[in-house]
């Protein structure tokens, strides 16, 4: 019928570092790995509070100095960093609408970096959510529970990833 022969494919079965230690005699069982991290994230979620609100304090220092001109010239991918930092360690604890606004944010700093046009207004704005997110009354609630929030930032994020640049 025309065409290619047909060809038996080859199946080559890889085996990684990873696979060989974890498959090692003398490893811990999964469900007590799984065990004691959980244990490890409950011991230093305490901690956390203090953290976050020291995070907050350098990420609203360091935005107050680009908007004055005093930033580092790196100063976007220091906020950038702050920002993956702040989204994983929420999620890792639980507080899933402070890692939805932390990505959000980390979506914007992108394409800041992308093509180094910004409203300042956008990171503020994030940085506000940020602020309400930590609050006691915000701090349990999933991304669906604050719609109103949640949608507003996917608009600003929406709007200024697409904005074409030199626009």
């Amino acid at each position: 019928m025309g065409g290619a022969p047909e060809v038996d494919a080859r199946i080559f079965e890889v085996t990684t570092r990873f696979q060989r230690m974890a498959k090692r005699a003398g490893g811990v069982p999964r469900d007590k790995a799984i065990e004691r991290a959980e244990a490890q994230i409950e011991e230093v979620k305490p901690g956390f509070d203090d953290w976050l609100d020291r995070e907050l304090l350098e990420f609203d220092s360091l935005i107050k100095r680009a908007e004055d001109g005093n930033a580092d010239r790196d100063w976007i991918a220091q906020a950038n960093f702050r920002s993956r930092q702040l989204r994983d360690s929420a999620m890792t604890f639980g507080f899933e609408l402070l890692s939805f606004i932390a990505n959000s944010l980390c979506e914007v700093l992108d394409a800041i970096e992308a093509d180094d046009k910004f409203n300042m207004e956008t990171i503020t704005c994030h940085l506000d959510a940020l602020k309400l997110a930590r609050k006691k009354s915000y701090r349990r609630l999933s991304p669906d529970q604050v719609p109103e929030l949640t949608k507003g930032l996917s608009r600003v994020v929406k709007h200024v990833t697409l904005v074409p640049a030199g626009a």
